[in-house]
Parts: C-alpha cells; sequence; structure tokens
C-alpha cells in the first residue's frame, strides 16, 4: 500500500467513524426524549437505560446508518481532496482514476466486513437486550390474539386451537390430528390444553380419542392426559423484532423449523437474512457512487455534494424499505427484494463511472 493510499484511506475510515459516532449520538438523544416519560412511569435506573438499552442500542443504529454515513464520508473526504486540487494532482501525475478509488474500495471492504459481522452474530445479541428492555418498560402487555391457529408440529402431525392465552398459556377448543397423506388416522380433542412448567409438558383434561382403521372408528374418553409435542409457550409469546434478535445461524434454524410446521409468515425472516448479505455489498457500491459524483471540483464548494450524498444515501434508503414491504406482503420473492437496491445502484455506478466527468 502506497502512501497516497494510507492518506486517504486514513481520512476515509476516520470520517466514517466521525459520522456514525455524530448521527448516533443524535438519535440517542432524540430516542431518550421520546421514552423519557416511560422510563420515569416505571423507574427505570440510568445504569439500566445506559448500559442494558442504549449501550446496546448504539450497535444497532450504527448499522441502520451505514449507507448514509459511508456515503457522506465518502463524499465528504473527496470533495476536500477536490476542493484543495489534489484530485487533480494525483490524476495528472499519471494515476488512473481506477487506481485512485483503490484505497476507498479497501475502505469500504473493511466496513462491509466488520458490518457483516456485526449483523450476523453481534448485533443481533445486543438486540435481544433492548427489544426485552423495550417490551419490559416501553411497550403494552403482549396478547396473542391469533384465532383459528394451525400447526404442523411433527411430519404426520398437527395441532389446532381456536384460540391461546398466552398470560395462562391455555388452549383452547384444541385438536391433535394425525394424517398419513390424506387419510385421517385419529382426532384427540379437548376443551382445552394447559402448559405444565414442573414437567414441561401439556395438560389435557376430558379428552376425546377418535381413531381410524378403515371405515371402522374407535373413540375412547379419558379423564386427563400429559404429552409432550413440539410445540411451546413461547412459540405463542411477542415476535417484536424477533428476526433482528437472531444471529445468522439462529436465524437459518427458525426459518427452516416455521417452513417444516408449514408456517405462511416466513417472508419477515427471509427478507431478514438475505439483506444480511446484499447489505455489506451496499456498502461497497454506495462508496463508489460517492466517489464518482464528488471528485469534481465545485465552484460552490462542497456543500453541493453532500447535500447529494444524503439525497443518494436516503434514495437507497427509500429503495430498501419499498422492497422489504414488497416482500412483506408477497408481491416479490425475498430472495430478490434484498437484492434489489443493490441491483439498481450498481446499474447506476456504472452509468456514473461511465458518462460523468471526473
Amino acid at each position: 500500500m502506497k502512501l497516497l493510499d494510507k492518506y486517504i484511506l486514513k481520512k476515509f475510515l476516520s470520517t466514517y467513524v466521525f459520522v456514525v459516532l455524530i448521527l448516533v449520538a443524535v438519535i440517542c438523544v432524540i430516542d431518550f426524549t421520546e421514552k423519557n416519560d416511560d422510563f420515569i412511569e416505571h423507574s427505570v435506573s440510568a445504569y439500566e437505560i445506559l448500559f442494558d438499552y442504549y449501550l446496546n442500542l448504539i450497535p444497532y443504529w450504527a448499522n441502520m446508518l451505514s449507507p448514509i454515513t459511508v456515503f457522506i464520508a465518502t463524499v465528504f473526504v473527496t470533495a476536500k481532496l477536490a476542493s484543495h486540487t489534489e484530485i487533480v494532482a494525483i490524476l495528472s501525475s499519471g494515476v488512473s482514476f481506477r487506481r485512485f478509488l483503490v484505497p476507498y474500495l479497501i475502505g469500504s471492504s473493511i466496513i462491509a466486513t466488520v458490518i457483516f459481522g456485526l449483523i450476523g452474530w453481534v448485533i443481533p445479541n445486543a438486540n435481544r437486550k433492548t427489544v426485552a428492555f423495550q417490551i419490559k418498560y416501553v411497550k403494552n402487555p403482549f396478547t396473542y390474539d391469533n384465532r383459528n391457529i394451525h400447526i404442523k408440529v411433527a411430519p404426520e402431525t398437527y395441532v389446532y386451537m381456536e384460540s391461546y392465552n398466552n398470560t395462562a398459556n391455555i388452549g383452547y377448543n384444541f385438536a391433535l390430528e394425525k394424517i398419513d397423506s390424506t387419510k385421517l388416522e385419529s382426532r384427540l380433542t379437548s376443551n382445552n390444553i394447559t402448559w405444565n412448567p414442573d414437567i414441561k409438558k401439556w395438560h389435557v383434561d376430558s379428552y376425546t380419542l377418535r381413531t381410524f382403521n378403515g371405515p371402522k372408528e374407535t373413540i375412547y374418553k379419558g379423564a386427563a392426559l400429559d404429552t409432550a409435542i413440539n410445540l411451546l409457550p413461547k412459540d405463542f409469546e411477542s415476535t417484536y423484532r424477533l428476526e433482528q434478535t437472531m444471529t445468522l445461524p439462529q436465524l437459518s434454524r427458525y426459518i427452516d423449523e416455521k417452513k417444516n410446521r408449514g408456517a405462511d409468515d416466513l417472508e419477515t425472516y427471509l427478507i431478514e437474512k438475505y439483506e444480511r448479505f446484499s447489505y455489506p455489498f451496499a456498502i461497497i457500491i454506495l462508496t463508489i457512487i460517492g466517489v464518482i459524483v464528488s471528485a469534481r471540483k465545485a465552484r460552490g464548494g462542497v456543500g453541493f455534494q453532500i447535500a447529494l450524498g444524503f439525497l443518494l444515501a436516503f434514495i437507497f434508503i427509500i429503495f430498501v424499505i419499498t422492497s422489504r414491504s414488497l416482500a412483506q406482503v408477497g408481491d416479490i420473492d425475498p430472495k430478490y427484494a434484498a437484492w434489489i437496491p443493490t441491483t439498481i445502484f450498481t446499474g447506476i455506478g456504472l452509468l456514473l463511472y461511465r458518462y460523468v466527468p471526473r
């Protein structure tokens, strides 16, 4: 790495860190202002607020703001170099524009690698603590209100409940069916089913078991039964930001488990998984675009170029939000939705590289 590369890389990374710290600090102040009444109402200690909540919230916001912060840092550094005629001197000495991009690519690759590690393993663990804090002190108590619940708990076994009380852990109008292909083999029904935390099993009172052998039906009525099925009270707990509290391996296992159960709400988890892979590439693409749009010396100074950086970064975020929404309602495959913003901005970057004077 040459002296020039080190010079640009140092400026780029230090500016990025500075911008991240400034924006995160502003957001934390705004967030504290909004939630201060909740903190006072629940008598939350300063230690809990600082170390249980905000210390774990900072990585989340730092990652969320990465498209903006990396773009701003790129535009600011490059525009300053251009305003001091340093880029003209660099290119005049025989360095190609492609070679000039190298330190930016190195810096953005470092940031992208760190971000991938953070969103894959570190931030989910931090989110677990912030989400638990919000549920405890900020959000209203969660009530499971789904009706007519159908869950596949084994390859040929299905559970049905008309409703479920997540406070008492009781399911009402319960049915456990074993179906071989399209043939119903047995059906156990009861007015309710209750979770027993001592033995970690479900307790069924006054149940009826029907078994079918061809045209023959056998009916057995029982007073009580303790049964272990692949269903737990946690399956009926709040899913608020659940996808953001799981590491990549945990998220993949959770998606596979929901697929096996025949769940139809996979989009949120799939888009989260695929976005974690596309996000680092977006950082690199936005850095390249930032260099291209700010490499020329502007007569009015760097203000316009920084404003342009903000605009393009916000447009990228709008694309991310839009594609995520379309994926969640099933209009776009989550696999493609996660890559749409990055693909579009890659095309924009190629057009800018080819046609914008530098």
